[in-house]
């Protein structure tokens, strides 16, 4: 990911005391910087007839790579001083802020930031500007965690622009939802995909260090929690897969992966991804989904960009309650979101009798589930938030018995209720943060021209 840069540049009038003006700069740049890492300070700027203060404030943020320019507005000033600064910057996201008055021996004093930001809000707009108005109110906390959203939502923007995807196959099993348009991903929402051969995969088993491969069968050994024993030849095998994979990965910078199951790994190697999934994650930090979800991908790295978690998963949807859903996975979950060991059980599914499936718990907690998806040319964003627990004993039909839990949750939207969730679910997948981050997700879709479902 690119480095974090946060512009601030704060205004006011030349009349007002310079005492006062510097004093309100220096509180809103104390409270932003407690907020948000990567601030740059552009200083303060007043209409001075020369712009010297404004193109000072130029001259500091010059050539930086910002996710995002915060505009105070400290008190009245005349827009023309404002725009010196931010048309130089009008290809990146802004935050028009005003600041607010006080009170004092019980009567309201004001420098009028309101006029300033007033006169600036349709002037923003006129000029094309991306940019949220934000202001504050006498006695009241400060907005910090507006502030601090759409500035999420800037550097998740950021991020996709540079943001590479790799893909193992594509459109296994025939799927529809999990394809992706290619010139659209690219222009309007900065991700590059890469195609990548199973074959490729395999010729690179034999390129292998053996040092290597000893490590990740004794990582795998001594790291997780088997229930019953394994044969070393399957251990062996997926640590193969994992690193011939991380070879790939870590050469051309992928942040997240996707793999052909189904009609792949199963298929032709004889071989469920999910220990490849999980070492994956060990070896590269890197975000992993099945079955050629390129969408589910893209999904997973917005909201790694928006939430600041460094893994968010995947999970499918299996069943549907009056007031919640049950979420789950066929055959793996990331170690990030384990509640306790990483526990694995050796265990046959249909034809397959060489599997090594995951059932660890799942950590509970308030999350927000997203899933982006390509509808007639456009892009949409079908979001909700829940509060996820512990789910119910069940099982998927196929196991060979005693028939093992699978990771899941069990999930109670609170945004929608489950007949409207029904009505706008767009794909089998789904994609978790925990928190809410429901704000940053508006601010990025409407940056991003994305329809915001909910």
């Amino acid at each position: 990911m690119k480095k974090n840069i946060v512009g601030y540049v704060c205004f006011g009038e030349v009349n007002t005391p310079i005492e006062r003006l510097q004093m309100k700069h220096d509180e809103a740049l104390e409270a932003l910087k407690a907020k948000v890492d990567g601030v740059v300070d552009g200083g303060l700027v007043i209409d001075d007839p020369a712009y010297e203060t404004a193109d000072a404030a130029y001259a500091k943020l010059e050539g930086l790579d910002l996710d995002c320019l915060v505009v105070c507005i400290a008190g009245w000033i005349p827009t023309h001083a404002v725009i010196r600064v931010t048309d130089h910057f009008r290809h990146v996201p802004m935050i028009l802020w005003g600041l607010c008055g006080w009170k004092e021996n019980g009567r309201i004093i004001t420098t009028a930031e309101q006029a300033g930001t007033t006169a600036i809000r349709p002037a923003f707009e006129a000029l094309g500007y991306t940019f949220k108005y934000i202001y504050n109110i006498i006695g009241k906390e400060w907005p910090m965690e507006k502030i601090t959203s759409y500035i999420a939502a800037c550097r998740a923007r950021k991020n996709l622009r540079s943001a590479k995807v790799g893909t193992m196959g594509y459109r296994d099993m025939l799927l529809y939802g999990t394809q992706y348009e290619g010139n659209s991903m690219r222009g309007q929402m900065g991700v590059e995909v890469e195609p990548y051969e199973m074959l490729e995969m395999v010729r690179a088993i034999d390129t292998l260090d053996p040092a290597k491969v000893a490590e990740g069968i004794a990582y795998v050994k001594n790291t997780w929690t088997f229930k019953k024993a394994c044969d070393d030849s399957v251990i062996e095998k997926g640590v193969k897969y994992a690193l011939a994979i991380a070879k790939k990965i870590q050469e051309r910078g992928w942040e997240a992966i996707t793999l052909i199951d189904v009609d792949g790994m199963k298929k032709l190697e004889g071989f469920p991804p999910a220990m490849v999934f999980m070492l994956l994650e060990h070896y590269c930090s890197v975000l992993t989904v099945p079955e050629n979800d390129v969408m589910g991908a893209v999904t997973q790295l917005i909201m790694k960009y928006i939430s600041g978690q460094e893994i968010v998963p995947y999970m499918e949807y299996y069943e549907f309650f009056e007031n919640s859903m049950l979420i789950g996975v066929p055959d793996f979950v990331p170690a990030a979101i384990t509640d306790g060991d990483v526990t694995v059980l050796p265990a046959a599914f249909g034809l397959l009798n060489a599997s090594l499936l995951n059932v660890s718990k799942v950590k509970t907690g308030y999350v927000t589930c997203a899933r982006l998806a390509y509808v007639n040319g456009w892009y949409k964003m079908h979001v909700y938030t829940a509060e996820a627990k512990t789910p119910p004993a069940w099982n998927e039909f196929g196991w060979d018995d005693p028939a093992p839990q699978l990771p899941s949750l069990e999930v109670f939207p609170d945004s929608c209720t489950v007949e409207e969730f029904a009505q706008n679910v767009c794909s089998q997948h789904v994609i978790f943060a925990y928190g809410d981050h429901t704000e940053a997700i508006a601010d990025f879709c409407e940056m991003m021209d994305i329809e915001l479902v909910m």
